[in-house]
């Protein structure tokens, strides 16, 4: 979903992303679009993103720190505009993610990239097609690598890519928008440089298999009978496996996954994560929490994410029997579990939702407790939608009447606009005493911390554009 979010910022144009979960990463990149000057709306259960008004390449420490994938911006930005200002993403509690095979990817491509104070200076004056080989099947890395490589010239090749359907998904967007990608689902991926402008397109977001994934943990667990729609599943071949060997049963077709528990699930034979197609890292911990009342003992062992064992502390608390050594883990079904005050840990440390499966009276019961809950947080975040609307709607009307006024603005550093015609002029950027940045065309040379008296000619999106009106002093 959210590389999908990013690969928008290449079409230049209107696209509609159907089915759009409403979650808080997908908020996060919302503001990060909007932040890079697009325009973006919710319709129903769709989203709206016309980035033919993006205006900015920079994304600020406050919004990168939101989430740990925002660094998936970084291809896309650079294939756009070529050039990129951002800080380094949030952390993870879940282990080491290291980004330098993204960095290394774009620099394969061209890409020239200054680390410096936790923030990443990039620019790519002509992007060209190279041959990338990861040293791991990185999502990250595959997907940031495709992105930028739409805006390089002549073919790259991804070679070890990921082999996720989100890869998969991902490259079925950009060949929506008119880009040439082929190969994604198997180790290699080969990317044209798009010759020609991409176009807008409507394309159904692929359904979320590790949120499947919980739902048929939740029923094994609760002894429920589920059937989910539009769910692919060969995408949780693993993970049907695990649980048609605890004893559930399974009927899998092209329309969706029907899964039928008494709730008496068996132990199964030791779950190693590995990278797709293997058993998801992100479903370890929901299948572990299934297991907690199992006959027998299963050993998990976690081969993706050296900390990913955070949820074990909280689930002994509610009795489970569980031995942890390194990425080791030894569960020992229990005949019964009890209530308590947990705290789920998750790549933000945030998320509980196997508190409301434990303390609901049934599997039903915690469905409803969610569609309440996810109602809430739909009211909420319509408020929040309102105000974000009306706030960019006062900010812009307090520019428009700004225009004819004079001004004294206080010049921070060169900005990267055009400033006239004349050749000896150079656009200068800095601060009226209401704060609002403010272009101003200067004659060439060091201006920074000099003040200067200006007129305002133009309102644009997020800035000012005034005319000189005397000499910087």
């Amino acid at each position: 979903m959210l590389p999908i979010l990013a690969a928008c910022i290449l079409s230049g144009d209107v696209c509609v992303l159907q089915r759009c979960p409403h979650l808080e990463d997908v908020d996060t990149s919302i503001d990060i679009l909007r932040h890079l000057g697009c325009a973006v709306r919710w319709n129903g259960p769709d989203l709206e993103v016309d980035s033919s008004t993006l205006t900015r390449w920079d994304i600020p420490d406050r919004l990168m720190r939101r989430m740990r994938s925002s660094v998936v911006f970084l291809g896309a930005i650079l294939a756009r505009c070529g050039q990129a200002e951002l800080s380094y993403p949030g952390g993870c509690a879940i282990g080491a993610r290291p980004i330098d095979l993204h960095l290394s990817a774009l620099r394969t491509l061209g890409a020239c990239i200054r680390e410096e104070g936790g923030s990443l200076d990039c620019t790519a004056s002509g992007l060209a097609g190279a041959e990338i080989v990861l040293s791991i099947p990185s999502v990250g890395a595959t997907e940031n690598a495709m992105l930028a490589a739409i805006g390089a010239k002549g073919v790259t090749t991804v070679s070890n890519a990921a082999r996720e359907p989100e890869i998969v998904d991902l490259q079925a967007f950009l060949q929506k928008l008119g880009a040439s990608v082929h190969g994604a689902g198997t180790s290699t991926v080969v990317i044209e440089g798009a010759e020609e402008p991409l176009h807008g397109c409507c394309h159904r977001i692929l359904g979320d298999r590790i949120a499947a994934a919980t739902y048929l943990a939740a029923a094994a667990a609760s002894g429920g009978d589920i059937f989910l729609r539009d769910v692919d599943y060969r995408h949780l071949s693993t993970v049907t496996g695990v649980l048609r060997q605890a004893g559930c049963g399974l009927v899998c077709r092209d329309d969706g996954i029907r899964l039928t528990s008494d709730g008496h699930l068996r132990a199964v034979s030791p779950i190693r994560t590995a990278p797709y197609p293997g058993f998801p890292t992100d479903a370890q911990a929901v299948v572990m929490s299934a297991l907690l009342r199992s006959s027998g003992t299963t050993v998990f062992v976690e081969n993706i994410f050296e900390s990913r064992y955070h949820h074990v502390p909280e689930l002994v608390r509610m009795g489970a029997d569980i031995r942890l050594e390194g990425r080791v883990a030894v569960v020992c079904g229990v005949d019964r579990l009890q209530a308590a005050r947990v705290r789920a840990m998750e790549e933000r440390g945030d998320i509980s939702y196997w508190a409301v499966l434990f303390r609901a009276e049934s599997f039903t019961d915690m469905l409803s407790r969610l569609d309440a809950i996810n109602e809430l947080m739909d009211s909420d975040q319509a408020v929040i939608d309102r105000l974000q609307a009306l706030q960019e709607e006062l900010s812009q009307r307090w520019l428009d009447a700004r225009v004819g006024q004079e001004c004294e603005v206080l010049l921070e550093n060169a900005s990267r606009r055009e400033a006239t015609d004349d050749d000896s002029l150079q656009s200068w950027q800095g601060r009226d005493i209401y704060g609002a940045l403010v272009h101003v065309p200067l004659p060439a040379g060091d201006h920074t911390g000099r003040l200067v008296n200006a007129r305002i000619v133009e309102a644009k999106k997020h800035s000012l554009v005034a005319e000189a009106t005397g000499q910087p002093w």
